[in-house]
């Protein structure tokens, strides 16, 4: 078994890599104080943690090694390893597109980009045509337990607010009969946008679900409560838009 050694490492590596992300992930998101601003911290931490067996594959053959030399199994054991820092890309890919995310979300008091798509009804819907509303677009996925929950949240806010000048819009880049299976389970009646048509950028560079864009009556965007916050803080924020004669 000990001659074995670091092919064992080795193919333990990438299940441990993934085990340890989740991990410490985890826990630190379960004791975060403020998981919007600690995001990045959480993050980087829980992808170094992911590289811990590659380094322990490296220091078990560096110890063999002093005492004969590599063997076949030592070699496949040391190649599994360095494959399972592949692993880090999906996390670090995230990181940059949370943070863009981050960005887009914060910006305010510019022109919203305009879009022109379909919603999963066939339906043609355009920015431009809802000037002097309040626009929330909400960024949604079927997987995304939260948006589950916020949804019938978001419904209930529009069919409120409507008369007043409020629509709401949900983007998901999902298959159309996808999205509308799931509305089966989580009715809601404002419009459901497909990414068929004309979706910018800022509303598709989304790591974090589900994630709001609110746009006020000029045509601006301005900045949403985040998910992390009550949903009574995205009431009085659009209460605030819709009372506001810009």
């Amino acid at each position: 078994m000990s001659r074995h050694r670091v092919l064992l490492w080795g193919i333990f590596s990438p299940v441990l890599a993934l085990i340890l992300y989740a991990l410490v992930y985890g826990i630190l998101t379960r004791y975060s104080a403020n998981r919007e601003k600690d995001w990045l911290f959480r993050l980087s931490l829980s992808t170094v943690a992911m590289t811990i067996p590659f380094f322990a594959t490296i220091a078990v053959a560096m110890r063999e090694r002093r005492t004969r030399p590599f063997s076949m199994s030592a070699k496949i054991g040391l190649l599994l390893a360095i494959l399972s820092l592949g692993f880090t890309a999906s996390p670090i890919k995230d990181g940059f597109l949370r943070a863009k995310q981050t960005r887009n979300m914060a910006m305010h008091d510019v022109a919203a980009p305009l879009f022109d798509t379909i919603d999963i009804n066939g339906n043609p819907e355009r920015l431009s045509d809802q000037v002097g509303k309040v626009v929330v677009l909400n960024i949604w996925a079927t997987w995304c337990g939260p948006c589950r929950s916020e949804m019938p949240k978001l419904d209930r806010l529009y069919r409120e607010r409507k008369d007043s000048g409020l629509i709401v819009f949900g983007i998901s880049d999902e298959d159309v009969l996808v999205q509308q299976r799931y509305l089966r389970h989580v009715p809601v009646s404002y419009p459901l946008l497909t990414v068929k048509g004309t979706i910018p950028n800022l509303y598709r560079d989304i790591a974090r679900y589900p994630a709001i864009f609110l746009i006020d009556r000029s045509g601006r965007l301005q900045p949403a409560p985040g998910p992390d916050q009550p949903f009574e803080e995205l009431e009085a924020t659009v209460e605030g838009l819709l009372s506001s004669g810009s």
